[in-house]
Order: C-alpha cells, then structure tokens, then sequence
C-alpha cells in the first residue's frame, strides 16, 4: 500500500502531466475530496480521506482543511472550527460562494458509522455551518454522485453504499439508487446567507437508468449536463464473501429533467446522413399548406422532438448496447473495444418505399476504456477527460493510470492520451513457489494453471498439521462447523503466511481459513 501526497497538472496543449513541488503539503492520503474556485484568482480546496501505513498496520480518517493558492503556488492549511468529522467516501461540491460537504463513513476497526449530514464552507467568511434541511433526506452513504445545478443553488445527490451490522460480525451492505434534491427555501429578508433554510426532496427519475452501483463518477458538464462513469456493485456469494461486478458505462444525467440517457459512441457522417434524408422527405410528405391535419400536425411535432434528441450534446441512447463484449483489464490492453450494433434512427413518416432507414443496423467498432470505480473525470473546452481508476479481481486489486479524452459535441471516438500498462496486467503472486527461480512467471491477472500447480506443490511442503482440531460434530455441515470453530482455522491460516513471511488482509485471510477447514476435512 501507497499513499502519496504529490501534486500534478495536467497541460492540456502538450498533452503531458508536470508534477509541482509546493512546499507545506498536507500530509498522504486517499479518498479525500477537492474542489476548485474562482475566488482569490484561483483555488483549489481539499477535505478529508484517509491514510494506511505500507504494511496497513495503521490505518485513520482524517478531518483537516487545506486551500492551495493557484496563482502563488501556495498551500495554507485553513483551521476554521465546527466542520465535519473525519471522513473519507464523502463527496463535496462548490456552490456560488460555498463549498457543500455530504456523508462519508469513518471506520477505527472497531465499528465503522455512515453519515448523511451536510455542511457548509463559507468561502468568505472561512466559516462552517451544519446545515439541517427540512424534510426526508438520503440515508447514510457513502461513495455517492453530488452534483450542484447550475444558476439555480440547487444539488443533486444520487446512489451511493452503506452497510450495516446486522449480528455480531456479520453486515449486510446496501447499494443506493435513490436520487434526492437538496435546495435552499425561500429567502426572507435580511437573513444572512449563513442562515438560510435549505430542504431534502426525493425525486423520480425518468429515462434509462443504470443498475445499482457505487464509486461511480459523476462531473458537471455544460446546460446542467453531467456525464458518469464506471462503478462496482457488490455482490455476496454463497459464503457471503463479496465479489464486485465492475462497469464502463457512459451515462449522461440532464440535471434539470433528472432524465438518464446512455452514451455511444456516433458515426457522425451516418447520422448526418440520415437527418438531411429526413428533412427532405418531410418537406415532400407536408405539401400543401390547406391539406395540413391534426394527425400531420402531431407528425410534425413528433419528428421536431427526435431531432432535437439527436442533437443533444452527445449521442444518447435509451435502447442501450445491442451487442455487446468488454474486454476487462484481466485481457491486454490492446483488446479493450467493444462492438455496439446501433439501430439507424427511424422517421415517423416511414412509408416510402425503402426500409432501409427502420431496418438498417450500424455497426462501429470502436476502442472503449476498460471497467473501473473510483475514475477522475473533467471536462474542459467541450472535453471530457478521465485518467485512472481501481480495478479488482478476485482478492487483487489493479490502479490504473491510463487517461483518455471524448469531444462531448462530437463524441465519435475516445483518444487514448495515456494507454494501460501491459505491466500493470502481470501479477507476483507470493502464493506461488518459484522452486527454479523464476520470480512471478507465469502468475497473470486471470490466475493459470502455474498457479495451481505452484499452490499443490507448497500445499505438500506445510509441516503445520491440525490434529489438535476442534471436534466436528455429527451431522454437523462445514458451514455451521467453520463458524462454530473459526478462530482456530483463522490462526492456522495466519501460521501458514507468517512461514511465507506475507502480510494479508483480513478479508483474504478468512478466505483462505475456510479453504484450509474445508481442506482438512475431507470436503
């Protein structure tokens, strides 16, 4: 494990990342949040996140408030009292004069509590304020979507994950996929902006959602257009051990509508095609003026609604993928594309004879950034740039640092500004001997048959026995036998890695105890 505290610009122009040294940094962290402001020539403010040791021995949240002065390549740590408590998984927003702080968690390794209270940072005064809003609000969550509404003071809060222990040592986690306004009442005269009323309203969402997932993305675009991507969704096997479904989805969420659209990729000169083909077949189908209907009247409207959708800021779709295969990060990263089969837009005057423009199916092939949560999105000049991400498979977890960028306007194919390290996809694995001294051969992503020899081989090599077992019962089944017994297979398993000389997680290793209870008896 790696926390760093260094600072990176990316120049657009030179299409090259600088790294800028400003003295008094705050200290390491991951998980925090930062927003930048306009006020005082440019600032960047950052809250929170959380720190773990290289051996992850230590492990805290933090609830510190750092300001970088942009112009003067400046850090200044702002100590301004009742602000939030330590947390990380929260997310924050700038809102005109105010920064706006939603939910988190904080876990000591005892006990972990989510939150979903809101504060308010003053960008003037250097003062924070607990907002209370009237009404129903989110539950607590964290690793949601927190997005202001442009012009109108209003954010929007959507999804996000909470778990909650529902017996000792067991939690039951929830992924969120309500979606929620926060907006400020009415103002009455003379009250300072410090004291004004805000309220919680849930609201309905329309279009074509994306499934339950947390740790995705989400940036405000232009015309309160914002644009999301990736996220995981945990899901519990029958050992209740959680594997994460992970996506690449590009979502854009119109922010005044609260109306979901998915985004592909467009043929431009295909589209644009079509539309002139359309126009002209309704200035053919209109004739006359005096033969006009009520029914040729709705027509009309109806073909207006359709262009005015396929001339949205990027291509949106509400039928979705049609034909879809994502290579994930297990496969190299030249095969990371995926094949969209896209159905020619259609005119609702479609009697002419050539059913080609109903019929007719596109396909495009096109190269798509790979399944990730936790990716860093921006959009600057009509671009959308993303860089970076996780990706877990299994008990492995992969950072990326690839970056790609997407012309919101004409959104026909993504440049790959930094691809994925091939290296990235080989993985040491120190479960395996490498009796001939071949350091990590033949361990990949996806796991191989070198793996499992290599597991065999040391499995016959353990001098650790467990004849001083617990006794299992009659009838007894594994599961209720492991759990009955679980400290001792947790310790034997801890014995198996401390001879290896590994450091695991917790989670891996009640993975692996079970593995060696289910193996000592006979299963």
């Amino acid at each position: 494990m790696f926390v760093y505290n260094d600072l990176f610009v990316y120049q657009i122009r030179k299409q090259e990342w600088l790294k800028v040294s400003v003295p008094n940094a705050p200290p390491p962290r991951s998980a925090h949040q930062a927003v930048v402001v306009s006020q005082q020539n440019g600032q960047m403010w950052l809250f929170g996140g959380e720190f773990s040791s290289h051996s992850q021995a230590q492990f805290y949240h933090y609830k510190d408030l750092w300001v970088l002065h942009l112009k003067e390549k400046r850090w200044e740590q702002v100590k301004a009292p009742g602000g939030p408590s330590a947390r990380s998984g929260h997310r924050m927003m700038a809102l005109k004069k105010q920064i706006l702080v939603f939910g988190g968690f904080h876990d000591n390794t005892r006990d972990y509590k989510y939150f979903n209270d809101v504060y308010s940072f003053n960008l003037e005064t250097y003062t924070w304020s607990l907002l209370k809003p009237s009404g129903t609000g989110p539950s607590p969550r964290s690793g949601c979507v927190f997005l202001p509404v442009s012009d109108t003071g209003r954010a929007v809060v959507y999804g996000g994950y909470s778990k909650e222990r529902v017996k000792r040592d067991v939690d039951k986690g929830t992924t969120h996929t309500d979606m929620f306004v926060l907006a400020p009442e009415k103002k009455r005269d003379g009250v300072p902006d410090h004291e004004q009323r805000w309220k919680w309203q849930s609201v309905k969402q329309s279009g074509l959602k994306p499934s339950a997932r947390s740790g995705m993305t989400g940036v405000l675009g232009t015309n309160n257009k914002a644009y999301l991507f990736g996220g995981v969704y945990d899901e519990e096997d029958e050992d209740e051990f959680l594997e994460g479904a992970f996506f690449n989805e590009l979502w854009m969420l119109d922010l005044e509508r609260l109306k979901w659209f998915s985004v592909q990729l467009k043929d431009l000169k295909q589209n644009t095609g079509d539309r002139k083909k359309r126009r002209r077949k309704k200035k053919e189908d209109n004739g006359d003026e005096n033969e006009d209907s009520e029914d040729g009247e709705e027509e009309e409207e109806e073909e207006d609604d359709e262009e005015d959708d396929e001339d949205d800021e990027m291509e949106v779709t509400q039928q979705g993928v049609e034909n879809l295969d994502i290579q994930t990060p297990g496969a190299q990263a030249e095969e990371s594309v995926f094949k969209v089969t896209m159905a020619a837009p259609s005119s609702s005057n479609a009697n002419t004879g050539n059913d080609a423009s109903s019929d007719c199916a596109m396909e495009v092939d096109s190269f798509w950034p790979s399944r990730r949560m936790n990716t860093a999105l921006a959009v600057k000049s009509g671009q959308l740039y993303m860089y970076g991400g996780v990706f877990e498979e299994g008990d492995r977890q992969l950072t990326l640092s690839d970056m790609y960028s997407l012309d919101v306007q004409r959104p026909n194919a993504w440049n790959v500004l930094a691809a994925e390290d091939p290296r990235l996809q080989e993985w040491h694995d120190s479960d395996s001997d490498d009796d001939d001294g071949k350091d990590g051969e033949g361990a990949t992503a996806s796991g191989g048959k070198e793996d499992e020899d290599s597991d065999e081989d040391s499995d016959e090599s353990m001098e650790i026995t467990f004849d001083d077992a617990p006794s299992r019962r009659e009838g007894e089944g594994i599961g209720d036998y492991f759990e009955r017994s679980k400290e001792y297979w947790m310790s034997k398993a801890r014995e198996i890695f401390e001879e290896d000389g590994e450091v695991i997680s917790d989670r891996r290793l009640l993975r692996f105890a079970k593995e060696v209870c289910e193996e000592a008896c006979g299963k």
